[in-house]
């Protein structure tokens, strides 16, 4: 088991569709495994509208996507990672179905991307997509969860 980094958390249910099955030391110690520096972050669970609204204001792109995240200390010299990772309720339902995978697991791999994404991880390109993949694998594993790309 990979080193505990220093975590402040904030989970915010705007859509508490998820609060029950997705609790916070659920979200803690999966955001944990990810980890690797000290990090403050809020997650947030959205319905479509929020998550649309969001897309389209931050990225131009007017849909709700599955998981946005926010990060503001994305270069090497900072000590803290800082984040707010989006996610949408009806689009991780959704997809989870579609993928006959359970909506918890799903939903643990969106937050384990989310967090990789807070520390600067990418999949602009293959190479990249390739790196974290394998990295959500390995940490998905640690906790359990099935491999999400088979």
């Amino acid at each position: 088991m990979a080193a505990k980094h220093k975590l402040t958390l904030s989970v915010q249910y705007a859509d508490p569709r998820l609060k029950d099955s997705l609790p916070r030391p659920l979200l803690r110690k999966t955001i944990q495994a990810a980890l690797f520096a000290p990090a403050e972050l809020t997650l947030r669970f959205v319905d479509a509208e929020e998550g649309r609204t969001l897309n389209r204001d931050y990225r131009g792109k007017d849909y709700a996507t599955n998981v946005l995240t926010f990060a503001y200390t994305e270069d090497d010299d900072a000590e803290v990672t800082q984040a707010d990772i989006i996610f949408c309720t009806d689009v991780l339902m959704s997809e989870a179905q579609e993928q006959k995978k359970s909506v918890e697991a799903h939903a643990l791999h969106l937050v384990v991307h989310g967090v990789l994404h807070a520390q600067g991880y990418d999949h602009e390109n293959d190479e990249e997509a390739e790196e974290m993949e394998a990295l959500e694998v390995e940490i998905l594993t640690e906790l359990g969860v099935a491999n999400p790309y088979q």
